[in-house]
């Protein structure tokens, strides 16, 4: 059987109050959902933004880094040669063991322009008689430009001095009983191949050397005359140094092998920059973020004033245009004033004579009736 629902006089008004909520709830539904999906934009919008500027400073940062920073160790091979060309054969070798070393690396200056650097050499020598009665040996060091010409320090204007020095060395000594000693107890070493009877000597050639040089000075007669210091032309003022020529100044020393050492000797930014790394990088990126923030909160309220302020000012004082429109408007409702006067008027007199005749079409019918 069918059912059959009947409705008492308070359903109507619960069904309507029950209607009435849920537009409400769809609603307050449709708001909510609209404000969550407008705030879910402008995180995504806000992330991309500071992910953008975290970028750039960054970016900046790694520049700086990658520009100011030079070159904090370099170490090279060095090659030592004899000259052959003797003039007896028992007075070979005829000259001293020199080596040229070439400073350059993928065709870039190893050193800075301004930056002190410490330059040492390693001997890896063998513990010989001979080199224990050489004693005393001089090592010899010379700097050059690419055009092969010597170098001068720029430190002094008036007189430049050369861009060499010489340091001594020598083995250390160690009497016949150490010797006897470290030789059976390190036997199985020695035999195996594990340890050498060698030493190893560091000799610093430059404590603080600074890649500020010059060529030599060309004098001319102008600059004897006007000025007291040799004349530099400006081609001329800055030479850096490409080759480093090294000279052992005996025939008779033994060497292993050697090599060049060059340490950039840090100070001020640099310094901080790069023996605490992770903390400059922390600061550099911060400032840069910060200020490039800084710079985007001020163009954004700019262009906000920018948008906002002719709303604001339409309020008070509406542009010209509008202006124009508004007076046309006027003018044509003066003009069209007079006409709907015009018209008044006639409808007035047609209404009357309307109103005349059916007067005196009714008292005519009336005399009509009288008669009759």
């Amino acid at each position: 059987m069918a059912e059959t629902f009947r409705l008492f006089p308070g359903d109507e008004k619960g069904l309507f109050i029950i209607g009435a909520l849920l537009v409400r709830l769809k609603d307050a539904v449709a708001i909510v959902m609209s404000r969550v999906r407008q705030v879910a934009l402008q995180c995504v919008i806000l992330f991309t933004i500071l992910l953008l500027l975290l970028w750039i400073a960054t970016f900046l940062f790694g520049s700086f880094y990658y520009t100011n920073m030079p070159l904090a160790a370099y170490i090279t091979p060095v090659h030592y040669y004899y000259r052959t060309n003797c003039d007896s054969p028992t007075a070979y070798p005829c000259s001293y063991p020199v080596a040229n070393i070439s400073l350059m690396d993928n065709q870039k200056h190893v050193l800075t322009l301004g930056q002190a650097y410490r330059i040492s050499l390693l001997l890896e020598m063998p513990d010989s008689p001979m080199n224990q009665e050489l004693g005393m040996f001089m090592i010899r060091t010379t700097c050059f430009s690419s055009n092969g010409e010597q170098l001068s320090s720029s430190h002094s204007a008036n007189q430049p001095q050369t861009v060499s020095t010489s340091r001594f060395s020598m083995l250390k000594y160690h009497s016949n009983l150490l010797r006897t000693i470290g030789t059976l107890l390190f036997i199985p070493a020695f035999i195996t191949g594990i340890s050498e009877q060698k030493q190893v000597l560091e000799v610093e050639l430059f404590s603080d050397y600074v890649d500020n040089s010059v060529r030599k000075a060309s004098v001319n007669l102008d600059a004897r005359l006007c000025l007291s210091s040799p004349y530099i032309p400006p081609d001329k003022q800055y030479a850096p140094c490409v080759t480093a020529i090294i000279e052992i100044m005996s025939n008779k020393v033994q060497i292993y092998s050697s090599e060049l050492h060059i340490h950039a000797r840090f100070t001020g930014l640099r310094y901080w920059m790069f023996h605490f790394p992770l903390l400059s990088a922390l600061v550099g990126v911060s400032s840069n973020f910060v200020f490039l923030s800084l710079i985007f909160i001020l163009n954004y309220t700019r262009m906000l004033w920018n948008v906002q302020g002719p709303s604001v000012g339409q309020t008070h004082n509406p542009p010209p245009e509008r202006e124009v429109e508004n007076n046309r408007s006027e003018s044509q409702n003066h003009s069209a004033a007079p006409q709907n006067e015009m018209l008044e008027h006639n409808e007035g007199e047609v209404d009357e004579s309307g109103r005349t005749r059916t007067e005196t079409s009714a008292k005519e019918e009336g005399e009509d009736s009288s008669h009759d």
